[in-house]
């Protein structure tokens, strides 16, 4: 039965033509046994042959076998051929017409001729029940008018789900379409943040690593002990960088989420203070502050103004000078997180920070504007008046749930 149902959907218009030669054939066995012998059998089988073929191609060219079956029905009445089982054809057209998502006038025409059909056919071929009755003649013509319109109501409601099921389909490759390109933004995104977050670890212990480098290079004869404290910085800071960084490479591996609880959890503002130690450690002076009453923030808040404390003590040391000094401010007020980070060092135009250079130094002041946009922020930066630079952002504070 499976196979029978696979063929019949594989081979629809061989399963016309079947059924066009079972009309054909019962037609002229009905014109065989009903027609009077003084009737010229010759039309009915003409027209039994034309209905067949109405059936066999109605698939294939519905609107064209709709006007075929029209013509046929107004032979039949320009040439007194009574209705016969051939015209079982028309219920058939009326179906497929008003079933297919084709022109609109071909369904209107199939509706209009089967509700005609047989009012045309009454008064043509009166029905002789002995009577002369009106309202007889009213219920006969309305009784055989019914299976038309059944035929046409129908189709046109397979139609009607076709076309909803069509567009739930399209609907439903919309969303996927929409999913896809929601998932590559999130991800480009995604890379975008890691990308800044690589330049902050990398540009911060990097530079960290350098001076104390230096450092221990200029001491390691005069003063062995400040040397070893130096490599010593050096080889914590190294580790801290390289843990952050399997942390941010570990997100780009795929199907590891689990395991992301194995790597360093990202700063807060809790560790600006560690932060700043670190750099005191380096050689930088720092005078660090907090104003007002630390209060939970959004994690997105926690780390743009880490990396915003981060970001302008590297490029104190990068372009401060030997001597500079810096101080770094968090204010709490109601609705907001202050960040105020300000140098006294020589410093360097606004222009080297904010375009791009060989160094990566382009990046920093790009890469802090991204962070405070993302959170709703605002972000100042420029020359301080009387030499050095200065950082001021503002982040939105919102109590964490």
């Amino acid at each position: 039965m499976q196979r029978l149902y696979d063929f019949l959907r594989r081979h629809p218009t061989g399963v016309d033509t079947f059924w066009a030669v079972v009309l054909f054939g019962f037609s002229l066995l009905w014109v065989a046994s009903s027609v009077p012998a003084v009737v010229e059998p010759v039309p009915y089988a003409v027209v039994g042959a034309l209905f067949s073929l109405v059936v066999a191609l109605r698939r294939r060219m519905p609107e064209k076998m709709l006007l075929l079956a029209v013509g046929l029905g107004l032979a039949q009445l320009a040439l007194g051929i009574i209705p016969f089982l051939a015209d079982f054809a028309m219920l058939v057209i009326i179906y497929t017409v008003a079933a297919h998502d084709g022109p609109r006038w071909a369904s209107r025409i199939a509706l209009a001729g089967g509700l005609s059909a047989s009012t045309l056919s009454q008064l043509r071929w009166p029905v002789q029940d002995g009577t002369d009755s009106v309202a007889a003649k009213i219920f006969f013509t309305v009784i055989m008018t019914v299976p038309f319109a059944l035929a046409w109501v129908l189709g046109d409601s397979v139609r009607t789900r076709r076309a909803y099921f069509a567009q739930l389909e399209e609907r439903a490759s919309r969303l996927e379409k929409e999913r896809e390109a929601q998932a590559k933004v999130a991800v480009a995104a995604e890379r975008a943040r890691i990308a800044r977050e690589l330049h902050d670890v990398v540009a911060h212990n990097v530079s960290v690593m350098v001076v104390q480098a230096d450092g221990a290079a200029y001491v390691m004869d005069s003063s062995p002990e400040t040397a070893k404290q130096a490599l010593e910085t050096i080889s914590s800071t190294g580790r801290q960088a390289l843990a952050e960084m399997r942390r941010l490479l570990g997100i780009l591996r795929t199907g590891e989420h689990q395991e992301a609880g194995e790597y360093v959890p990202q700063p807060d503002v809790q560790q600006i203070e560690d932060l700043v130690e670190q750099v005191r450690g380096a050689g930088l002076a720092v005078d660090f502050k907090v104003e007002g009453t630390p209060r939970p923030l959004p994690s997105g808040v926690e780390l743009t103004a880490y990396r915003i404390v981060q970001e302008a003590l590297t490029n104190t040391r990068k372009h401060g000078g030997p001597d500079a000094g810096a101080s770094v401010r968090l204010v709490y007020f109601d609705d907001g997180l202050g960040l105020l980070v300000e140098d006294d060092g020589r410093g360097a135009p606004q222009e080297m920070y904010e375009d791009g250079g060989a160094d990566g130094r382009g990046h920093g002041l790009i890469g802090m504007r991204e962070r405070v946009g993302m959170v709703g922020g605002t972000l100042d930066a420029g020359p301080r008046p009387g030499g050095g630079f200065r950082i001021s952002a503002l982040l939105p504070l919102k109590p964490a749930h």
